[in-house]
């Protein structure tokens, strides 16, 4: 059981607010809205509680009501922006979301949020967006979850998207789970793969499960929007054409007094080295073939001749030799530069589901039965302390 505010009866009075033991209820945009801090304790059911009634005890497993889904349209892509940019993933969703709106026969559309961003419209028209949501204002310049759920959720109830697609980075995974849960829909966190099933255009989304070891299709047959975040670096980004236009719709971003609860006061950059690997367009990675951490000596002086970055399959990680964050594959970093380079990494299927999308794949390996040879556009069999010296010296290091 729990403790649901009926909407249409609620007045914003205050009166659970006041009352309530736990701090659990708080108003917003004049409707009362129950908290994390509820133990179901059910003092807030007494009728001096809530004079009008709008507070219920229901079954949990009817508070998600089915919705009319043929009221929902068109496919809508958030527009991640940092600093006035927009992020690569955005543009890869933007290429995906056209293909899957074709399918359904619909528009893809864009959503964006920010301050003074104009221009994002334009470049957001160019990479294929028909129609662009343009909330503006100074809450908005920093990614802020309240203030950003609260803006895209009322557009939602609005517009009704039948598709809301976001990238699976730390904004998107903030940012999706508060809007399913505002619209009582679905969520699929960290999706590989999208399709639109030929008989009934449902969207399936499919994600690995079990630490890798299985893929996963989900569908949301009975709620909308269907939503999904998207691992950055899966999809293919769609290509800019230079004078492209669209509809753009303004949205009104209007704050109630304490609706927003987070202030950003400053932005600092990272004083440690991130590594990028959605970004590089070269990656040379190692595995269990190195045999100790001392053989990433050798793979970040290649990585850094060919002005890449460092990478490492799952067990190098798993062997305490380089941190979490170079690890490509399904429970790291999935990725698609230019050239990938693998260094002692025999092919598990979680490694090459996370870059086997590469422009260029080589694989120095000893074993020449080894699956990433399989995958791998050009193949070097042999010691890697003997090959990659050996490439050094060709590129004149």
């Amino acid at each position: 059981m729990a403790i649901k505010v009926i909407e249409e009866k609620c007045k914003g009075c205050g009166l659970c607010v006041k009352n309530c033991p736990q701090g659990a209820f708080s108003v917003q945009n004049k409707h009362a809205v129950i908290g994390l801090a509820c133990n179901v304790c059910n003092q807030c059911l007494e009728p001096k509680f809530c004079p009008f009634g709008a507070i219920v005890k229901v079954e949990e497993r009817s508070m998600a009501r089915a919705v009319d889904t043929t009221q929902y349209h068109n496919v809508w892509i958030f527009a991640e922006q940092r600093g006035g940019k927009l992020m690569d993933v955005s543009l890869e969703l933007l290429g995906e979301g056209k293909r899957l709106a074709g399918e359904i026969g619909c528009e893809v559309c864009a959503i964006l949020c920010g301050d003074s961003a104009d221009g994002l419209v334009t470049e957001l028209f160019e990479y294929g967006a028909d129609k662009v949501y343009y909330a503006n204002a100074p809450e908005l310049k920093t990614y802020n979850t309240d203030a950003y759920t609260s803006v895209i959720y009322k557009a939602i109830l609005k517009y009704k998207p039948e598709v809301v697609l976001m990238g699976a980075t730390h904004i998107g995974r903030d940012l999706g789970p508060c809007l399913a849960v505002r619209c009582e829909t679905g969520l699929t966190a960290d999706c590989t793969k999208l399709d639109i099933d030929p008989e009934d255009k449902k969207l399936r989304q499919t994600r690995p499960a079990f630490g890798g070891n299985l893929m996963a299709t989900i569908l949301c047959p009975n709620h909308r929007p269907q939503m999904s975040t998207v691992r950055p670096g899966v999809m293919k980004k769609s290509e800019r054409v230079a004078g492209r236009s669209g509809t753009r719709i303004d949205l009104a971003a209007v704050f109630e007094p304490g609706e927003i609860r987070m202030k950003v006061l400053e932005v600092v950059a990272a004083v440690k080295e991130i590594v990028s690997l959605t970004d590089a367009d070269v990656i040379v990675s190692g595995g269990a073939g190195l045999g100790g951490p001392d053989g990433f000596k050798v793979i970040k002086q290649l990585a850094d001749r060919l002005g890449g970055v460092v990478g490492s399959s799952r067990a190098a990680v798993d062997a305490g030799w380089i941190d979490h964050s170079h690890q490509v594959g399904q429970t790291g970093t999935t990725v698609k530069p230019k050239l990938y380079i693998a260094c002692g990494i025999s092919g598990a299927i979680q490694h090459l589901a996370g870059m086997q999308t590469s422009d260029y794949i080589v694989a120095i390996n000893k074993n020449e039965n080894a699956p990433i040879f399989e995958v791998a556009d050009y193949g070097i069999v042999g010691d890697l302390y003997k090959v990659i010296p050996a490439i050094l010296d060709a590129l004149g290091a």
